[in-house]
């Protein structure tokens, strides 16, 4: 490690990989601004030991662009501060191969730092570490998995309409729905075979593969890890890989939110526990409900749902995947076994008990869901927050009946992390004043669009 952080790689990294890969001569580095999106250069070999020695600089306005790359200049990160530099450094392990680009490319990510050293506040990564200093002050380890759902989708359009992809084994348009249907994933079996391979090629600890609720939509699932801050970067690479690679088998790979308004959405559902400083699981619990501890940890995380919304749907589509009856969560909700609630203490044994937050989108940043997520569960085992009863049988019914249901719009989810407490006290006022900012930016760009929806609509109607 270098003397300037702990968690910025070494040379030693570098140089033993350049030594191990003679046949590598271009890299991409990229890094992960607010919204998500990966950005940054394609370099030649000669260049990355530099990045290794003192870094890249990139300006800081890149943090704040919005899912377009365009500026936001009401976060005065553009004018006022001159579009300064900051110093970019490589993440430690995640300098790999990416067989997509080419049997000569890699891949390293960087993270953003002041040109003092100090951890730039607006970087996801280190709003996550945030986070979990607060865990570890009190000697707690979270321990998180992701799991992704997605579409793979023809690259061509028909009649300008998104279609499912072809199967690879036939060329056949899938139709109906065949959740855990087996054929389907024969269908795109080259995809898994490549995904997986080059999964272990980077060091992404991906598991089985199942068919969703929808034609084309699939979900695979990222191994747990006491290293959420790991994890969340396993989860970014992931869902760079998955694009790539679906590519070089003539289809594309969306974690768009709701690709379809007719069919299932794809969410980002994100496994928690807790353990302690010898490893054991606090959540643990012959009770189905689980331990007292993970039962806070619930309290905490329903009570502060809406404050997380904005960043659990992050952009204008997010939004349509909430509907009753889908599989996406309404409520501000929590259960045993039960898919119908937001938050579900998962069937098994008692070692594993945790909890499953299913209501961030596939679209998500996953740093920022899973600091927004942690800071939610953080708060409630320190305050011992109850979650009340847990919900059994129907929860669309449930938050129907009491009107406890999530902020299923844009617009409100953006003013309650705005007035959110709890989440500037973990995450940092100025990180979430730029949040909010970059959000209503993208709102007024988004909603002046003239779509073929409005002629359809109004051009006779109105």
């Amino acid at each position: 490690m270098t003397g300037i952080n702990a968690r910025v790689a070494d040379i030693a990294e570098a140089e033993a990989f350049l030594a191990a890969n003679p046949h590598i001569h271009y890299i991409e580095v990229f890094f992960t601004s607010m919204t998500g999106v990966p950005r940054g250069k394609r370099l030649r070999r000669h260049e990355l030991l530099p990045i290794y020695e003192y870094g890249r600089f990139l300006p800081g306005s890149i943090l704040v662009v919005d899912t377009l790359g365009a500026d936001v200049e009401e976060t005065g990160l553009v004018w006022e501060d001159g579009d300064a530099d900051r110093v970019a450094r490589p993440v430690p392990g995640t300098l790999v191969p990416a067989p997509w680009l080419g049997e000569d490319a890699a891949q390293v990510m960087l993270s953003l730092y002041e040109l003092d050293g100090t951890p730039n506040d607006l970087d996801p990564r280190h709003v996550l570490q945030r986070v979990l200093d607060r865990y570890a002050a009190d000697g707690l380890t979270p321990v998180v998995a992701c799991e992704l759902e997605y579409y793979l989708v023809d690259i061509a359009r028909r009649d300008g309409r998104l279609v499912p992809a072809p199967a690879f084994n036939t060329g056949e348009t899938p139709r109906g729905t065949q959740v855990y249907g087996l054929p389907e994933i024969e269908a795109h079996g080259d995809f898994f075979r490549t995904l997986w391979e080059t999964a272990d090629a980077q060091g992404i600890p991906l598991e089985g593969a199942i068919s969703e609720f929808a034609p084309g939509q699939v979900e695979l699932t990222l191994k747990h890890k006491p290293d959420a801050l790991r994890a969340a970067d396993d989860a970014v690479m992931y869902k760079r890989m998955a694009k790539g690679v679906a590519l070089t088998c003539g289809v594309e790979a969306t974690f768009m939110a709701k690709p379809w308004s007719d069919r299932a959405g794809s969410g980002f559902h994100v496994h928690v526990s807790v353990a302690d400083k010898a490893g054991e699981n606090l959540c643990a619990a012959e009770d189905p409900q689980g331990s007292p501890l993970l039962k806070t940890m619930i309290g905490g995380m329903k009570d502060h749902l809406a404050d997380c919304m904005a960043i659990l749907a992050p952009g204008g589509n997010s939004y349509k995947r909430f509907k009753a009856n889908s599989y996406a969560p309404v409520g501000l909700t929590w259960g045993v076994n039960n898919r119908t609630v937001s938050l579900r203490v998962t069937a098994g044994p008692a070692r594993t008990r945790h909890v499953e937050h299913r209501v961030a989108g596939a679209d998500a940043n996953p740093y920022l869901v899973l600091a927004a997520v942690l800071a939610c569960a953080h708060h409630g085992l320190t305050h011992r927050t109850d979650p009340g009863p847990a919900v059994t049988g129907n929860g669309y019914a449930v938050a129907a009946e009491t009107g406890a249901k999530l902020p299923v719009n844009w617009y409100a989810a953006v003013d309650h992390l705005d007035t959110s407490q709890v989440l500037r006290d973990y995450l940092g006022d100025r990180f979430v004043d730029m949040y909010v900012k970059v959000k209503r930016a993208e709102q007024a760009r988004f909603f002046e669009e003239v779509t073929d929806l409005d002629y359809e609509w109004y051009l006779r109607n109105a």
